[in-house]
């Protein structure tokens, strides 16, 4: 007979035989899958590098500036929130069931944006779409870290983020196609916003047959059904000694006393708090979304003609992604702080110097192609180490009690950043041009470097465990 846990299409699924397959097979088959919602996080934040140019003219959304930056940017305010309530949704109903519902609100919301009527509906579902946005990028880590055997981890979560870029390359890709082909046809841009809905699909009916995360179904009492899941994604010596050690954590962690925001005002957590908040916004002070949201316009606006900015903007898409390959190497080699600091270096005189040669080249045919040379150089410093070390510290300098309070904290903030960002570029570009906008983007670029070295520890070669024991005892790092 079984037992209530065991009812539901969770336990049809998980029951299914695990000799058809090999651990390793099915975890590759997981980590494709679930992470079509990373995918559909680099789609949908960067398809509107593309769309914005067509959808802004008359006839179509009729958007000024402003408009442009509240349409951008409408995504960007509804992932921080996304980013919080996803969270606390996947351990309340479990990482599976989170993904099929963001899958779904991803595809309602893409249709909703593609049949916009006007700038109000679009923002609207945008909002919506930020809201799927931001819970995918809390909710793809966690269920892929918690699937994965400790020596796979690191690779399998950073696929993730391999994901994301490549679907920022597709977007781009698709724009460009679509544009040189499609652009006399007004609606041009509904037709690269929509194709977002496929991989909506694959990701809803993929999660179907894909199993919880074993450490959510034993939090909530099936250990049964947990270990069933275990059997299927490792070796069968593993699974029970794993379960063993779950059990134990799960035990340890109710005995300690939930954290709460009274807990970020300790005055060491303090300390924390501030290097976490200061991470994220100098990840986003860089103007790395200015350029992953409106490289088409940064290219216009440089001299290129908008099916030659639609090409010319697939060499930031695939910069990024080959970037990324790079800088997940260099964070086994290379030390936080020197890879941070080298990272920002190089984008400030990127910034630097796309400021300068926008005056001297102004009205030259040369200068698109030395603005997209310079983005491409930015995005290279950028993605292979600014945006690699952001993420593996803000998860590394946070004690374990706090760390679910305190990275929702420091993602929130930079999200909004990057919301401010996005909102306000299409405003500078329109009203101070290029060479002041990237000008001011440089200048936070030194405030950026100068914090960094202040402020910001080496966590390379030291356990979670020693580092939260640094900062507790304030014992410098080293």
């Amino acid at each position: 007979m079984k037992s209530p846990e065991q009812d539901g299409p969770e336990l049809v699924l998980e029951q299914a035989p695990a000799n058809k397959r090999t651990p390793k097979a099915y975890l590759r088959l997981i980590t494709i899958i679930s992470t079509f919602g990373g995918l559909l996080f680099g789609y949908d934040t960067g398809v509107i590098n593309g769309a914005l140019p067509y959808m802004s003219q008359a006839g179509q959304l009729n958007l000024t500036p402003a408009g442009e930056g509240i349409v951008a940017s409408s995504l960007l305010f509804g992932a921080a929130f996304g980013a919080i309530f996803g969270g606390r949704l996947s351990d309340r109903s479990g990482r599976r069931r989170n993904l099929l519902t963001l899958a779904v609100i991803f595809f309602v919301a893409t249709l909703g944006c593609t049949f916009a009527p006007s700038m109000a509906v679009m923002v609207i579902f945008r909002v919506l779409l930020g809201l799927a946005v931001g819970g995918a990028s809390v909710t793809v880590p966690t269920y892929l870290a918690e699937m994965s055997p400790a020596h796979r981890r690191g690779r399998m979560v950073t696929q993730n983020e391999l994901m994301i870029v490549s679907g920022q390359l597709l977007a781009f890709t698709f724009n460009a196609i679509i544009g040189t082909t499609l652009g006399e046809d007004g609606n041009v841009w509904r037709y690269m916003l929509v194709i977002a809905t496929i991989p909506a699909v694959i990701l809803w009916f993929g999660m179907l047959i894909l199993p919880e995360s074993p450490r959510w179904l034993a939090s909530k009492g099936k250990i049964g059904d947990a270990l069933r899941v275990l059997q299927q994604i490792r070796e069968q010596n593993e699974a029970n000694k794993e379960l063993t050690e779950i059990k134990d954590n799960i035990a340890a962690e109710q005995e300690i006393e939930k954290a709460t925001f009274q807990d970020l005002s300790v005055t060491w957590v303090r300390r924390i708090l501030f290097i976490g908040i200061g991470i994220a916004v100098v990840q986003q002070i860089t103007g790395v979304n200015s350029i992953m949201y409106y490289g088409t316009e940064i290219l216009r606006d440089a001299g290129f003609g908008t099916e030659a900015a639609l090409i010319g903007n697939i060499a930031n898409g695939v910069i990024s992604v080959l970037a990324t390959f790079v800088g997940i190497y260099l964070l086994g080699k290379v030390g936080r702080r020197p890879m941070l600091i080298t990272g920002l270096i190089g984008t400030t005189c990127a910034l630097l110097l796309i400021g300068i040669l926008s005056m001297l080249l102004q009205g030259t045919t040369a200068l698109p192609y030395v603005v997209l040379s310079l983005t491409v150089t930015f995005l290279a410093f950028q993605q292979g180490a600014i945006s690699p070390v952001t993420w593996l510290m803000l998860s590394e300098i946070f004690p374990q009690r706090l760390r679910g309070i305190g990275m929702g904290t420091t993602v929130f903030c930079l999200w909004i950043t990057n919301f401010l960002v996005g909102f306000s570029f299409p405003i500078l570009l329109a009203n101070v041009g290029l060479s002041i906008t990237f000008f001011m983007f440089a200048i936070l670029g030194v405030f950026a470097i100068l914090f960094v070295k202040r402020y910001l520890p080496e966590t390379k070669g030291h356990t979670l465990e020693q580092i939260e024991y640094y900062f507790r005892n304030y014992i410098k790092f080293k």
